[in-house]
């Protein structure tokens, strides 16, 4: 695509690589040389935490308020009750109305590190569907806005069309979903003047769904605007790991795992993910993309430290790093590591070696813990484990503390009276395992 921007925000999306559709790149372009014109981005509460997936839209609605616009997150206490279908194989597990209460509030903390709410021109305000959504009458929603929807168009959108050509069910709740969102843009173009709809790729249909209906309605102009959706060069989906999810809440993923889940980039992305999730200029990015060898390591550093520090602070970022170097390059334990504690209720109990790795969330099961002792990846203390009946046992001392022993399958006593151990996931995942109470 040849087209030169005009609107500051617009140009930093196609240097940037945030683009991966418009409806209108002019007209929209045009419309953002007017400062302090609101866009939204929908985040449905089905867990307590965003995670790493959400970043991208995140940093998107960030650049938006540091250009001059008004960005509008909008937390979906109506539409979570319904749950989005898009490119789902089953129907989302439906939430109680306090369960969906308890997850926004949760959430809220993560955009306050990343935009500046308030009442100014281009100040964020948050808004809730549920303030329109939970109070419509079903006939005459039917009536005013249903009739705007044609089912077969409905059926053509990718993200339904792959469920059915699949022949996996598709619930009548869940279908409404997309009349639901639509009417999330109406709503907040008629109230709040909001010209644009933000998201990944993958709602492409759904955004185009909200700018027909308004044009349909209020006859106004809006616009919609897609994301890539992003994997790793490796295939991955961007946010996964094999612990998990990357969530973006501190309680519930350690600061520490986060800045190494960005120091773990893979060589090809650092380029990539240092335009789309800091603010370093993007000469200083293509500079350290272009480090090769060891020197890819320092970029990937910056790369982790960046990340972290906007979600978690600068502080935050420097103890992680001071914890890395310390594992990795002194071979000490380091204070910031994830940790694991054993408690007074687990006293006389023996923890196999599949357990202890699982405890610490450094595995999902059992079999991923046999398969990294086949690859030499499950180390304690730096040691190598090759012994699949390894046990740790629990106990406490005559003098009233908590210990720990290790204990080969055959019953020989390898380490006693132990406070503290550091695990290991392959070469660089860690986590300590200690003893409380």
């Amino acid at each position: 695509m040849t087209y030169h921007p005009k609107s500051d925000f617009i140009a930093i999306m196609m240097e940037r690589g945030y683009l991966a559709d418009c409806t209108d790149y002019q007209g929209l372009d045009e419309a953002l040389m007017v400062p302090g014109r609101p866009a939204y981005i929908g985040y449905d509460a089905t867990a307590k935490s965003l995670h790493v997936g959400h970043l991208l839209n995140i940093m998107m609605l960030r650049w938006f308020q540091k250009t001059g616009h008004k960005p509008i997150t909008l937390m979906g206490g109506g539409t979570t009750k319904v749950g989005d279908p898009s490119f789902r194989s089953d129907e989302r597990p439906l939430l109680t109305p306090a369960a969906i209460d308890d997850n926004i509030a949760s959430m809220k903390n993560v955009f306050a590190k990343y935009l500046a709410y308030g009442d100014g021109a281009s100040d964020a305000i948050m808004l809730n569907n549920a303030e329109w959504l939970d109070d419509l009458n079903y006939l005459e929603f039917l009536r005013d806005i249903g009739r705007h929807f044609s089912v077969n168009r409905m059926l053509s959108f990718e993200s339904v069309k792959s469920r059915l050509d699949r022949e996996q069910s598709l619930s009548f709740l869940e279908f409404n979903y997309m009349i639901l969102q639509a009417y999330d843009f109406l709503e907040l173009n008629r109230r709040y003047g909001c010209i644009l709809q933000m998201g990944g790729s993958d709602q492409w249909g759904n955004i185009i769904n909200g700018i027909d209906l308004t044009r349909r309605v209020l006859d106004h102009e809006i616009y919609g605007l897609t994301s890539p959706l992003l994997t790793t060069s490796d295939g991955r989906k961007m946010g996964k790991s094999q612990g998990g999810a990357m969530w973006l809440n501190a309680d519930m993923l350690s600061p520490y795992e986060f800045w190494q889940f960005w120091r773990n980039t893979t060589d090809a992305d650092v380029g990539r993910f240092l335009k789309l999730y800091t603010e370093l200029p993007v000469d200083e990015c293509d500079r350290l993309a272009a480090l090769a060898g060891s020197e890819i390591n320092e970029a990937k550093i910056i790369l982790a430290n960046e990340v972290t520090a906007l979600c978690h602070g600068a502080e935050a970022a420097a103890a992680a790093e001071a914890t890395a170097r310390e594992v990795f390059e002194k071979g000490g334990i380091g204070d910031d590591l994830p940790t694991f504690a054993f408690s007074n209720e687990d006293v006389g109990q023996s923890f196999s070696i599949g357990q202890l790795f699982v405890k610490a969330g450094l595995a999902s099961s059992s079999k991923d813990v046999k398969r990294m002792m086949s690859e030499n990846g499950a180390k304690i203390d730096d040691e190598i484990v090759h012994d699949k009946g390894l046990k740790l046992e629990v106990y406490r001392t005559k003098s009233g503390e908590l210990r720990a022993r290790l204990l080969a399958s055959s019953g020989e006593i390898i380490v006693d009276d132990a406070e503290t151990f550091k695990l290991t996931a392959g070469k660089k995942r860690h986590a300590l395992v200690k003893l409380a109470g």
